[in-house]
C-alpha cells in the first residue's frame, strides 16, 4: 500500500470527484491519504473527508499565504486538533515567495503553530519557500524538535534537509522529483535516508510525469515513489513499504 502524505480533496477540482478520487486510489494501491488544511474557514471541509472514509485524515492548520483569513492561536488549534481524525497541525511554515517584505505576521502564526504542536504531541507539516534559513531558526527557536514533523513537498538543499533531519523531522518528496530539470532535488532524494522520507502529491497542484501539467490526484503518488526507486536503484516495493511505514510513525495517530 501507498500513502500519499499530502493532498487538499477538499480543494474544487477535486472534491467533485470525490468517488472517482478514492476509486483512482484503491486500483493504484493508494491505500490512505492525508487531507491538508490551509484555513480555519474550510478545515470542516478537510475534516468531514477524514470522518466519512476510513482511508482519509485530515490536519488543521493556516498555511503561511493565507492573509485574508482567520488567524489562530494556540487555544483555537487545540480545540480542532482534539478530534481522532485530525493527526497533525499545519499546513504551516513561511513563505517569502509571494510575500517578499518577510512579513512578521507570517512568523508570529509558524511560531503559534508550533506551540500548538508541542502541547498537542501531533507533529508538524512545514512549508518553507523563500525562507529555508527563518524556517529553520524559528523551527530551533520553538524547539519544534520535540513534536516532530516533516518538510512538506521538499525543494531545498541537502543542507537544509540535514538541518531538518537533526531536528527529527522527515523528509517529502512530491512530483518535482520527477520533473526532467529538477537535478538538484534528485540527488537530494537519492541521499534522504529511507527510513526518514515521505512521498506525496501535493493534489492538486504539481503533477507528476507522465501527467504534469494535469490536475494532480493521490493516485499519482506512485510515479513520485517510481522516480525515487529509480534514482535509488531500489526495487518499488522497498519506497511503497518504507514510505508507508514512515508514515505512520510520524502520523502515530493514524492507523492503518
Amino acid at each position: 500500500m501507498f500513502v500519499d502524505s499530502h493532498c487538499h480533496l477538499d480543494f474544487p477540482d477535486l472534491a467533485a470527484r470525490e468517488d472517482e478520487i478514492l476509486a483512482t486510489m484503491a486500483d493504484k494501491g493508494v491505500g490512505q491519504a492525508l487531507c491538508i488544511s490551509v484555513n480555519l474557514e474550510d478545515f470542516p471541509r478537510v475534516r468531514s473527508l477524514a470522518e466519512r472514509h476510513d482511508n482519509l485524515w485530515a490536519s488543521v492548520g493556516v498555511h503561511p499565504d493565507n492573509a485574508e483569513c482567520e488567524e489562530p492561536d494556540v487555544d483555537r488549534l487545540l480545540a480542532l486538533a482534539d478530534h481522532p481524525r485530525v493527526v497533525a497541525i499545519g499546513e504551516t511554515g513561511l513563505d517569502y515567495y509571494w510575500h517578499k517584505d518577510e512579513p512578521e505576521w507570517q512568523r508570529d502564526r509558524f511560531r503559534t503553530h508550533i506551540r500548538a504542536a508541542r502541547a498537542c504531541g501531533k507533529p508538524l507539516i512545514i512549508h518553507t519557500r523563500s525562507s529555508a534559513a527563518d524556517t529553520l531558526r524559528l523551527m530551533q527557536e520553538e524547539r519544534a524538535s520535540e513534536c516532530g514533523g516533516v518538510m512538506h513537498c521538499f525543494t531545498e538543499s541537502r543542507e537544509v534537509a540535514e538541518a531538518a533531519l537533526e531536528m527529527g523531522f522527515y523528509i517529502s518528496f512530491s512530483g518535482i522529483v520527477t520533473f526532467r530539470n529538477a537535478k538538484a532535488l534528485k540527488e537530494v532524494a537519492a541521499w534522504v535516508p529511507l527510513e526518514r522520507m515521505l512521498i506525496e502529491t501535493d493534489a492538486p497542484y504539481l503533477a507528476p510525469v507522465p501527467h504534469r501539467g494535469k490536475t494532480n490526484e493521490p493516485a499519482w503518488v506512485v510515479h513520485v515513489a517510481e522516480e525515487i526507486a529509480k534514482l535509488r536503484d531500489l526495487p518499488l516495493d522497498v519506497i511503497e513499504q518504507a514510505t508507508t511505514e514512515n508514515f505512520f510513525r510520524l502520523f502515530r495517530h493514524a492507523k492503518a
